[in-house]
């Protein structure tokens, strides 16, 4: 019965030990960064300023200076304040490797049921560069072209 129990000790210290190291398993640099763009949409969808730009370097730079980390969440804050809602879809995600930096390529289609003006609406061509920053990769610059 002792020997049992033992087994049954050592037994359930190896599935706890398995279970923990399949929890830190790490997953993909560009599933992460993938990932990123995903929750800046939705967050962008919900107003919600800090979780837009929360994955963007302190330095972010956004279409050569036009926004900056700070005026990026303001402009999010300021839709919500106003009670608008912007709608974001993606397109597919393209990644490319550059050394120890990642780009990522992709469209979005901004819409509204709401007061922002025509010309800000519509498909943009996206092109954002990504840097691991302490295990967790962020983005330090984008442009955005009006596609149509």
């Amino acid at each position: 019965m002792l020997r049992w129990k033992k087994s049954a000790g050592l037994l359930t210290a190896l599935v706890v030990c398995a279970v923990s190291l399949a929890a830190c398993r790490h997953r993909p640099d560009e599933v992460q960064v993938r990932e990123a763009i995903a929750a800046v949409a939705t967050a962008a969808e919900a107003g919600a300023a800090s979780d837009v730009v929360a994955p963007l370097s302190d330095d972010f730079d956004g279409n050569a200076g036009e926004l900056d980390r700070r005026s990026l969440g303001n402009l999010i804050r300021l839709f919500a304040l106003r009670g608008e809602h912007v709608g974001v879809t993606l397109g597919p995600i393209g990644i490319e490797h550059r050394g120890t930096r990642m780009v990522a390529t992709f469209t979005v289609t901004l819409t509204s049921g709401s007061h922002l003006l025509p010309d800000q609406l519509g498909l943009y061509r996206v092109e954002s560069a990504w840097r691991n920053e302490e295990g967790k990769w962020r983005c330090y610059t984008a442009s955005w072209t009006h596609a149509m």
